[in-house]
């Protein structure tokens, strides 16, 4: 990449006499000191793109709950709750997280296609906001726990749109072949049983429909198509407190230009406002576009290794840490930590960057152009969501530090794995 392209998370993580800083500190130092693989995230970051959906809710009534699933560290959670935010959980884990980090339970949205008993039960001990109902069974299983807890379980329907996001397969959400939400033609008929339940109250409509969009014309359509159930559901007697839109903005991999938050929220209001609805209060769900470009991962370049069709760059960081391109295909830029082995890259040799990993889909990056020795330093951008909240110990790898970068203060917010703790949950029969 050439430094006249802004970096993934620029200017937060941008070149300073020749070397990669994240902020004010030079990220070669860090990997010196923690050693690799080492993810990095920069807390101006966060709060900057935080503040793009501020601007774009002022004057309005919106809550924002932050998707814990995109990257669930404890201290992440914990700068958002501080913010103000509540929080989107899909499981008790991150149920637990999130009041750990000093969520306020009826900030709290319970999604997720596949909630257990028990996770209702613990989620209603904790008064939690809302829960996010996907199906019809869902529903009845959930008016039945809590009548077990002789307490009303506060509700919204997830309602799938038929709205196609534009994204990748995996991480679209709001088609009829997905699993996701309640078929639109079904929902007022959800929406009337739930009133009947004794044991459920309504509290609203959501609507989620995919993953890194980087469009408008979704979220207006599909806002469109919820509001019709809006004058639906309501013309049939059924008030509704809330209109959540979900979240699934996208942030910058390579050369995409996602809608800034706070331009597609005016034009999302624009439309609310057209419709009579501007006034009511809103819920977005962001994950990806609030942490993705705030963390990048360091590695260290292992081997080099020529070949005849392919040259290979063999890099400490694998598919256990940095999942995405595994799973999706999907692209993370790529450079040099030092200024200048990000430039002339048009005679620059052409490398697979993979990992260490026994799979020969253990790979960060195809056909890059790589000024390149053995021993250098990679940064892998764009890892701040679904990387380390992905992460595993496949072939028994540890999984890496985290650390926060706030101005030149580093702090470390995850230690790096160690084999004892990997293997104590098991018993040596």
């Amino acid at each position: 990449m050439s430094t006249s392209t802004p970096l993934p998370g620029a200017p937060f993580f941008h070149f300073h006499d020749g070397a990669l800083h994240a902020e004010q500190v030079p990220v070669a130092a860090l990997a010196r000191e923690h050693g690799t693989p080492l993810f990095v995230y920069s807390q101006a970051a966060l709060g900057a793109a935080l503040a793009a959906y501020q601007a774009g809710f002022k004057g309005r009534n919106v809550s924002i709950h932050y998707a814990v699933k995109a990257n669930s560290n404890l201290s992440i959670l914990r700068f958002f709750a501080q913010q103000g935010c509540g929080f989107d959980i899909v499981s008790e884990g991150e149920l637990e997280r999130a009041l750990a980090a000093g969520a306020t339970p009826e900030k709290i949205v319970f999604s997720g296609v596949g909630k257990t008993r028990h996770e209702m039960r613990v989620a209603l001990g904790y008064q939690i906001g809302c829960f996010n109902i996907e199906s019809e069974a869902e529903l009845e299983v959930l008016n039945e726990v809590a009548q077990s807890l002789n307490v009303r379980a506060p509700i919204s329907l997830r309602v799938n749109p038929d709205v196609d996001a534009q994204t990748h397969p995996y991480i679209s959400t709001g088609l009829k072949n997905n699993k996701f939400g309640i078929a639109h033609e079904r929902a007022l008929a959800v929406f009337q049983r739930a009133a009947q339940l004794p044991h459920i109250a309504v509290k609203g409509i959501d609507c989620h429909i995919g993953s890194q969009i980087t469009t408008e014309a979704p979220y207006l359509d599909a806002l469109d198509r919820v509001l019709d159930l809006v004058d639906a559901v309501e013309a049939a007697g059924i008030p509704l407190s809330h209109i959540d839109c979900g979240g699934g903005l996208g942030i910058q991999y390579q050369d995409e230009k996602p809608p800034v938050a706070s331009d597609l929220w005016a034009k999302m209001f624009a439309r609310a406002d057209a419709r009579g609805y501007g006034e009511r209060h809103f819920m977005v769900e962001p994950g990806r576009s609030l942490v993705g470009n705030a963390g990048i991962c360091l590695t260290e370049v292992l081997y080099l290794k020529p070949g005849e069709e392919k040259h290979f760059c063999i890099v400490d960081a694998a598919m256990n840490d940095l999942p995405r391109p595994a799973m999706y295909q999907a692209y993370h830029t790529i450079t040099g930590v030092q200024e200048a082995a990000t430039q002339n890259l048009a005679s620059a040799p052409l490398y697979d960057v993979v990992g260490p990993v026994c799979e020969s889909g253990d790979w960060l990056g195809r056909d890059r152009r790589l000024h390149l020795q053995q021993g250098d330093l990679l940064a892998v951008y764009s890892a701040g969501a679904y990387s380390m909240s992905m992460a595993s110990n496949y072939n028994t790898r540890p999984r890496a530090v985290e650390l926060l970068v706030d101005g030149s203060h580093v702090r470390v917010v995850r230690q790096r794995d160690t084999l004892a703790q990997m293997m104590q949950a098991e018993q040596l029969l």
